[in-house]
């Protein structure tokens, strides 16, 4: 008996231990289950941060979007919905465990989708013919057009369907919906899966403007090249320094507003082959050497001293122009205006007639690219001490002539290069003496403006002029007196908006 009821005794106590364990042990089951669900999160979270700084394609990293947010809730599917630059709404990516209800969500939002941009276009239509561009805008905003993809997708789904959708923010702008689905009627959207779901979509953010960086970095990177290129034409085409002329003494620069600018000037020997065309006129005359032949006008005749010799001096083209327009393609306009008018030069022709040629060679591809060049040509006769010029459009070089102490303009009425393709030009001629000196600028240097908005003005820069030749001495002093003067006015820190050009001229005692 006693084992009886010893054995009884033991039977009710076992009942009570297992009664008294049960509850622990099904604590400790949650517990558990709980961890696994915590570690199996944070190793999907964690996928998701490693793809993200790994993948270098955007489409590959969206792809594992609606996967990760179906995972880390325990949901049936989720759907990725985006918007397209033009504002149309796109089913980007859908993952859906059972294949007949991933068609079925596929359709609803696709279908859902047309109805928001019908919908959308026919409030932008319904709009008055007066309407403001503000009124327009706020009927065609994102957030509105999602707010209704919300409304139509719930409509056509149904609700059987346990709908959650997170906004996807780039720049506190919306660009698009994160939505998590389930059919299970005891599947709820409790806080932590919000949470979650708002976490995936917030890394698909980061992911799309990492993407944009990525772009606009790309195409900064071909446009420093592209302008490192042109730069470097541009500096190789300029004079890398000035020539060294017997009777004369020059001094340029030219600096940019941008790394490429449209600022052009040359230094151009001219180099006709007198003897040639005097050989050829002088048998047409039979012989005739006292009197020149016709086609040799008194433009030809600074450079001869009789029908039988060669070129005892020479002329020298110095020339500065202007392309409308910065950066790449202005300085690809001044490419070409150098080799063209450098090849004209070669013809001998008086410097209103290479204008009129060069512009008529030109006309066709400036009227193309809607640009046009301003050009001031000028051939000094290292003989005569005669500077002959022309002019299109350009602003009128300086002439400080030593012996009256006075400053005149040099110009002649001619149109821009590009503009009309009959354009006429004229020729002028000035006699110069030791002493005088000339400037050839472009506009950037007399609007250069200060920080209250006055421009240096070409007052301003005759003034300064003045004082230079007075005061400083040769080509190069010049100048650099003349920049300063400039840079001074601008103001320490203030950057010019234009290409500032200046080419110094000087004649020297014989």
């Amino acid at each position: 008996m006693p084992l009886h009821r010893s054995s009884s005794y033991s039977s009710d106590s076992n009942s009570d231990a297992a009664a008294e364990v049960t509850p622990v042990f099904a604590l400790k089951q949650l517990v558990a289950r709980l961890h696994r669900e915590q570690n199996k999160i944070q190793d999907l979270l964690s996928s998701l941060g490693f793809a993200l700084r790994s993948f270098n394609n955007l489409n590959q990293f969206l792809e594992l979007i609606p996967l990760m947010a179906t995972r880390v809730t325990d949901a049936d599917g989720s759907a990725l919905v985006l918007l397209k630059p033009n504002g149309q709404v796109k089913l980007e990516q859908l993952h859906c465990q059972d294949s007949a209800q991933g068609t079925q969500i596929r359709n609803a939002i696709e279908t859902a989708a047309r109805q928001v941009v019908e919908i959308g276009a026919k409030k932008s239509q319904s709009l008055p013919e007066n309407s403001s561009e503000l009124e327009i805008a706020e009927a065609q905003r994102q957030d509105k057009k999602l707010t209704l993809l919300d409304e139509q997708i719930n409509q056509y789904l149904g609700a059987d369907i346990q709908l959650f959708g997170t906004p996807i923010l780039v720049k506190q702008d919306e660009r698009g919906r994160l939505y998590v689905f389930s059919r299970d009627p005891e599947y709820s959207w409790t806080e932590t899966r919000q949470k979650l779901v708002r976490l995936v979509a917030d890394q698909t953010a980061v992911a799309i403007a990492n993407d944009e960086l990525t772009v606009e970095l790309r195409k900064k990177e071909r446009l420093d090249r592209e302008l490192e290129i042109g730069a470097e034409i541009q500096q190789r085409l300029l004079p890398r320094q000035c020539p060294t002329i017997p009777g004369i003494e020059l001094a340029a620069r030219c600096k940019p507003a941008n790394r490429v600018g449209g600022d052009y000037y040359d230094f151009i020997p001219t180099h006709p082959d007198w003897q040639r065309t005097l050989q050829s006129e002088d048998a047409k005359t039979k012989g005739d050497g006292q009197k020149f032949p016709s086609a040799l006008s008194s433009w030809n005749l600074g450079t001869i001293q009789n029908p039988n010799c060669k070129i005892q001096k020479k002329r020298w083209g110095i020339v500065i122009g202007d392309v409308m327009g910065k950066g790449v393609p202005a300085g690809l306009i001044m490419t070409m205006t150098r080799g063209m008018l450098r090849a004209e030069v070669l013809n001998g022709h008086s410097p209103a007639r290479i204008l009129q040629h060069l512009n008529q060679v030109m006309y066709a591809d400036l009227e193309n690219s809607h640009r046009f060049v301003t050009l001031f040509y000028s051939e000094y006769d290292l003989n005569s001490q005669i500077l002959h010029y022309s002019n299109a459009a350009h602003n009128p070089p300086f002439l400080w002539q030593a012996a009256t102490r006075k400053v005149m303009r040099l110009d002649t009425a001619g149109m821009l290069i590009g503009l009309d393709v009959d354009s006429q030009y004229e020729d002028a001629q000035v006699q110069l003496a030791p002493g005088d000196t000339l400037i050839y600028y472009t506009d950037g240097l007399t609007e250069a403006a200060n920080t209250n908005g006055d421009r240096f003005d070409e007052e301003n820069l005759i003034y300064a002029f003045e004082r230079a030749c007075q005061r400083c001495t040769g080509a190069p002093a010049i100048l650099d007196y003349l920049f300063e003067e400039v840079l001074k006015f601008i103001g320490p820190g203030n950057r010019n908006g234009d290409d500032m050009t200046l080419v110094v001229m000087q004649v020297q005692p014989s």
